[in-house]
């Protein structure tokens, strides 16, 4: 029987790579975007794939979106939870921050995760696991050259978040990690970057695969280093 995987922000990037990796390795995917009707690259995976890939409107801000996503997946134990839907905002310098900007991006990376964890949770498999896509930026040890206010603390609170979830879920089995995808060769990370996305998730669904309570509420990279908080 094979197993089920959802992936938020599944469209483009890292996503669309996990949504590529699972299909190959036999996975039932699901995967979420806020417009998947104009998302050629799944579109053409979806034509490729039949029913082992359904696509699914998903804005993560959407409390109705969120439930309808439950909803669409009833009957289906999710063996994997990728939440992977981000974004970086605006860059802006000390000095130039701005409230509006900072509540946006937090509310994408911080606060949806949990709120789609918390919708889904009566859909988690046994020994299922959920992955929060954070960053190295999130990092309070590793912040060394200061800046990025918006995107760092989003992501420290989400690793925060994940640490949490890790805790409260053990009793029900689910393992919980929060993942670095390395400086990676996206829209976000640039053409200067130093891996692609295939290497990046390559090592990221190693970290996955080896996933178990004893590992649980940890912080890693994508080549199974911890990361400190």
């Amino acid at each position: 029987m094979s197993r089920n995987v959802v992936i938020t922000g599944a469209n483009r990037g890292l996503g669309l790579e996990f949504v590529c990796q699972y299909l190959e390795a036999g996975w039932k995917v699901f995967a979420c975007s806020r417009s998947p009707e104009t998302a050629q690259e799944l579109l053409k995976l979806k034509q490729e794939a039949g029913e082992q890939l359904e696509t699914i409107p998903l804005d993560v801000t959407n409390p109705a979106h969120i439930t309808n996503l439950k909803y669409t997946l009833m009957g289906h134990d999710i063996d994997l939870l990728i939440n992977n839907a981000g974004i970086y905002g605006e860059r802006l310098p000390y000095g130039e921050v701005r409230a509006d900007e900072w509540m946006k991006v937090l509310e994408v990376n911080t606060v949806a995760p949990l709120m789609v964890v918390q919708e889904l949770s009566e859909l988690l498999a046994d020994k299922s696991k959920v992955i929060l896509m954070s960053s190295k930026m999130g990092s309070v040890e590793d912040n060394s050259s200061g800046g990025s206010y918006i995107y760092r603390s989003s992501k420290a609170g989400l690793n925060a978040v994940g640490k949490s979830l890790a805790i409260d879920l053990a009793e029900h089995g689910i393992s919980v990690v929060v993942c670095h995808p390395g400086w990676v060769q996206t829209d976000m990370g640039g053409s200067n970057a130093s891996i692609d996305t295939k290497t990046s998730i390559t090592g990221l669904r190693e970290v996955i695969e080896n996933l178990d309570l004893s590992r649980s509420g940890q912080f890693f990279n994508y080549d199974g280093a911890v990361i400190p908080w």
